[in-house]
C-alpha cells in the first residue's frame, strides 16, 4: 500500500519535467505527508482542459457517493479498471502525485520498523493515481498500488505503482480511455531503481516533518 510519503524536491524542477510555468508549482517541503491532507498532483480538470498543478485531497470519495461509502487512499491495479467505484475515475481522471520516495513498515522482533523508500539515484519519483469531484466540490485522490516488485518485497507485499518517464504523458492522455490500450503504453519503473533502509519511528507521527526523518538509521536506534 501507500500510506505516507515525502516530497521534498525543488517544485520548479516538477513542473519542468511535465513542461508546466514554474510559477505552478508552489508548496513546502514535507517529509512526513499523511492521508486526509493537501498533496500536489498534475491533472485536467476535464477532457478539454490543460494540464496543471495543483492541490488535491488525499481521499477519493466521489460526489455521487453515499455519505456512509468508503474514502480509500489507495485503488489497486487488479481492480481500478473494472470496479464501479473506480472505473470512471481511471478512463476518464487520471493524475499523477510527484514524490521523492515513501513510507512502509516491516514487521521485527513483534515491533514495525519504518524504512524509507526511493529510487537509488535519488531522482523524484512518479505516483499513478486517479481523482474524483467530492461532495464538497474539491478534487479528491486515490493513488494506485501493485503487488511489491524487487527490493521492495523485503518490505511489504504491495508498493505504489511508480511510472516510468515515458508512461507520464500517456497516462495524463484524456483521450486514452481504454482499459488495454493503457496496459500496452503505461510501464512502472524498473524494481532494479528501487532501493531501500530503515529510518526513525519518529515518522510514526504524522505531527513529525524534517529532513531527518528519511535518514537511514542502525539497528536498535532511533
Amino acid at each position: 500500500m501507500c500510506g505516507r510519503f515525502a516530497l521534498f524536491s525543488d517544485p520548479p524542477r516538477i513542473a519542468r519535467r511535465l513542461g508546466l510555468p514554474e510559477e505552478e508549482a508552489q508548496w513546502q517541503a514535507r517529509y512526513n505527508i499523511p492521508p486526509g491532507t493537501w498533496i500536489p498532483a498534475a491533472r485536467r480538470r476535464d477532457d478539454d482542459s490543460p494540464l496543471l498543478l495543483d492541490e488535491m485531497w488525499w481521499g477519493y470519495k466521489p460526489h455521487w457517493a453515499k455519505e456512509n461509502a468508503p474514502e480509500p487512499i489507495n485503488a489497486t491495479v487488479e481492480k481500478v479498471a473494472t470496479s464501479n467505484y473506480f472505473k470512471g475515475a481511471f478512463a476518464h481522471h487520471r493524475c499523477l502525485v510527484p514524490a521523492d520516495g515513501w513510507f512502509e513498515w516491516v514487521a521485527v522482533d513483534g515491533q514495525k520498523k519504518p524504512h524509507f523508500l526511493c529510487r537509488e539515484d535519488r531522482e523524484p519519483i512518479w505516483l499513478a493515481a486517479i481523482w474524483a469531484e467530492r461532495a464538497d466540490g474539491v478534487p479528491g485522490c486515490a493513488i494506485l498500488t501493485e503487488p511489491a516488485r524487487g527490493i521492495a518485497q523485503q518490505i511489504h507485499p504491495r508498493m505504489p505503482l511508480v511510472l516510468d518517464d515515458e508512461s507520464l504523458e500517456p497516462w495524463l492522455d484524456p483521450d486514452m480511455t481504454d482499459r488495454e490500450t493503457l496496459r500496452q503504453v503505461i510501464h512502472h519503473l524498473s524494481a532494479e531503481y528501487i532501493t531501500h533502509w530503515p529510518v526513525t519511528t519518529r515518522v510514526n507521527k504524522p505531527i513529525e516533518n524534517d529532513p531527518k526523518l528519511i535518514e537511514p538509521v542502525t539497528s536498535g536506534s532511533d
